[in-house]
């Protein structure tokens, strides 16, 4: 597939930023300006201020003069990146990879391979972003071409068709100027000295002259609009491997058209993981409106699955949250989190399914659907002493366990997170309580067996031993307790309650 790319030109963008803000500025001309070395440099130029003489780089106290009545907005260095952030995050609609022209920070430029055909091929698809890009007040200039350097040429210096077809670009950059090929001014300086006021005076020189007489820097840029030397976008938000774009004829508000385009989406991207072998674990579906504003909801599975149909049910528990406004234009499908998807052996029956049945992992993802996924968890055992680290909590079902859990003594059935403290009466030395107080309540202990001496582990923290006990009281109910450190001298000690027994 050839790559394809367009350069967005904002050729008054702080201009039309503060025009957006205030309208009221339409007939009065006004500029933007920044200290430079004790001096108010101009920065940016109405359209009015442009008119009367007012260029950039001028001095704001020349600028009053030959313009009566201009306005002089303080400008800041950071608010061309901050608007073109903005305006580059708008623009993912129309491709995954959109980033910040860094030579002129006036543009942004966008590798749209594979997505012109969503908005019925290259002519449309300028067609749509120019005029969305009007609409809210923006002048642009738009160019499609081989490669980003050519792009950018054409958006800022072609006299002809912005769009270039593909292998054109060559042609289309012999009749421009050198300032085309984003060169600092030394460079063009020298050129200019030396006759050379089109890129075609020069395109066919051996490359030791232009080196010799031009720099390393000289040749980068030529051989990055050819396409010669790739040209390494830096995307503003780092598209996803696994994605589905989906762009409306007309614009979508209800929940039926919303399942219809979910199934459509999810056919192509569980085919696209079926093929590697993978399965959804995290889903995000966008919906871009047509005031601009972004909606979005997203699902989880308990393991790895590229089921159309149980994804589908995920997606249409939270359709409700989906709010369309006057419709919905663009629908985007991710899956910023895959696993690799285990094919599982046929058999006949299996006695003790468990996890490993599908239709309980489904039946987990619909609830967590319902509930939330934080509600459900699941714990494996650890190859730890200590209680609390003992066991590990893990957001997969199909996570198999490294060790088993220990069998050869007694572990209650709800382990606390935190250990309470409690008032135990006791006979010394290592007697079971003979009754204890937990959240102000007495309970007489019947029966007993300890104590387990378990050791902290030294290599991770220091402090006391824990001496466990298994008490059952005289409403039948059982408990595990510990002592925490010696009784006797000066050592301290304090008793606590751990878990709950069945």
């Amino acid at each position: 597939m050839q790559r394809r790319f367009v350069s967005i030109w904002f050729r008054q963008l702080l201009a039309d930023w503060q025009l957006i803000r205030r309208p009221e500025l339409a007939e009065v001309p006004f500029v933007f300006s920044a200290p430079d070395h004790g001096r108010m440099l101009i920065t940016a130029v109405s359209p009015i201020a442009a008119h009367s003489g007012v260029k950039p780089g001028m001095r704001a106290a020349d600028a009053k003069a030959i313009c009566p009545g201009l306005e002089v907005l303080d400008d800041k260095p950071t608010r061309p990146r901050n608007l073109l952030r903005g305006l580059g995050e708008w623009c993912v609609r129309y491709a995954p990879i959109v980033a910040i022209d860094e030579f002129g920070m006036d543009g942004l430029l966008l590798d749209i391979s594979g997505c012109a055909h969503l908005w019925g091929g290259e002519r449309e698809y300028l067609k749509e972003i120019v005029s969305r890009l009007k609409s809210k007040g923006y002048t642009v200039r738009l160019a499609i071409a081989d490669t980003p350097g050519a792009a950018w040429a054409v958006s800022r210096f072609g006299k002809v068709t912005p769009l270039i077809p593909e292998g054109g670009h060559t042609e289309a950059l012999l009749s421009l100027v050198p300032e085309a090929l984003r060169l600092d001014d030394v460079v063009l300086a020298k050129l200019r000295k030396l006759g050379f006021y089109h890129i075609k005076s020069f395109i066919g020189m051996p490359r030791s002259v232009l080196r010799r007489r031009f720099g390393e820097e000289f040749l980068l840029r030529l051989a990055q609009a050819l396409g010669t030397e790739d040209e390494v976008l830096v995307p503003l938000q780092i598209p996803v491997p696994f994605q589905e774009r989906l762009p409306c004829l007309e614009p979508i508000r209800t929940r039926t058209a919303i399942e219809i385009v979910i199934t459509k989406m999810l056919e192509s991207l569980c085919k696209r993981m079926q093929n590697e072998g993978k399965g959804l674990r995290t889903g995000v579906l966008k919906g871009y409106r047509l005031d601009g504003k972004e909606v979005q909801i997203s699902i989880g599975t308990s393991g790895a699955t590229h089921s159309v149909i149980h994804l589908f049910k995920l997606f249409q528990l939270k359709i409700d949250q989906i709010r369309p406004g006057l419709g919905i234009e663009l629908f985007v499908l991710e899956a910023p989190k895959v696993d690799d998807v285990a094919i599982p052996q046929e058999h006949m029956w299996s006695i003790k399914p468990g996890l490993d049945d599908q239709s309980v992992i489904r039946l987990l993802d619909r609830v967590a659907g319902k509930v939330g996924l934080e509600v459900i968890r699941r714990y494996l055992p650890a190859s730890r002493y200590w209680p609390e680290r003992a066991v590990l909590r893990t957001a997969a079902v199909t996570e198999k366990p490294v060790s088993s859990w220990r069998l050869d003594k007694p572990r209650p059935t709800e382990l606390l997170r935190r250990p309470d403290p409690i008032e135990v009466m006791a006979l010394i030395p290592d007697h079971p309580p003979k009754f204890f107080i937990y959240k102000g309540v007495q309970h007489q202990v019947i029966k007993a067996d300890g104590p387990e001496r378990i050791e902290r582990e030294w290599w991770l923290d220091t402090g006391e031993h824990r001496d466990y006990y298994q008490v059952e009281d005289d409403q039948g109910k059982r408990y595990w307790l510990f002592r925490s450190g010696h009784y006797g001298g000066d050592q301290k000690y304090q008793w606590f309650i751990h878990g709950f027994f069945a």
